[in-house]
């Protein structure tokens, strides 16, 4: 097994405009760190020595960050005003820290009582009964009302058929 090594040369990196543009495009596509770094084309150690020489190079990797954020943040906001629900809950929640409510909240200041709710409703069925009761014609009263009306009617019948008239025997 053969090792080759790898050919080291140093390079020297200055924050040239390109280098800045390379670094800002890279992080306005969201990358971070090492990403960042190679994907503008410098090695993680000498993006890492350009930041620390020159603040200008962390300048333009934040300024890419920020115009990233507002451009995902213009797409979310036109999206909610649009009428896109999912997006104006994500704006509520990310950027005005709202939260739904996860529990109903419960006034315990009277206390339950089963043996007198078992009171109250054996007692509102009572009085349904009564009323009931009350609306309801009893057969056996109306029958025995009608039997004295009977009576009564021939009680009289009969009397009138003793009654002679003093007139008819003279």
């Amino acid at each position: 097994m053969t090792f080759k090594s790898l050919p080291l040369t140093v390079r020297e990196v200055k924050a040239t405009e390109a280098v800045l543009e390379r670094l800002y495009n890279s992080a306005k596509l969201g990358l971070k760190g090492d990403a960042l770094a190679l994907n503008a084309g410098l090695l993680p150690i000498e993006f890492r020595r350009l930041c620390q020489m020159d603040p200008i190079a962390d300048f333009a990797v934040q300024k890419g960050w920020a115009d990233q954020e507002a451009q995902m943040a213009t797409v979310v906001r036109d999206a909610a005003l649009a009428g896109d629900s999912k997006a104006a809950m994500d704006i509520l929640k990310h950027r005005h820290d709202w939260v739904a409510k996860q529990q109903i909240q419960v006034d315990t200041t009277q206390q339950i009582s089963i043996s007198l709710a078992l009171e109250q409703a054996n007692a509102r069925v009572d009085s349904a009964q009564a009323r009931d009761d009350a609306n309801v014609i009893d057969v056996d009263a109306v029958q025995r009302l009608d039997a004295s009306a009977n009576t009564a009617a021939r009680v009289r019948r009969q009397q009138q058929q003793l009654t002679v008239p003093r007139d008819a025997t003279a």
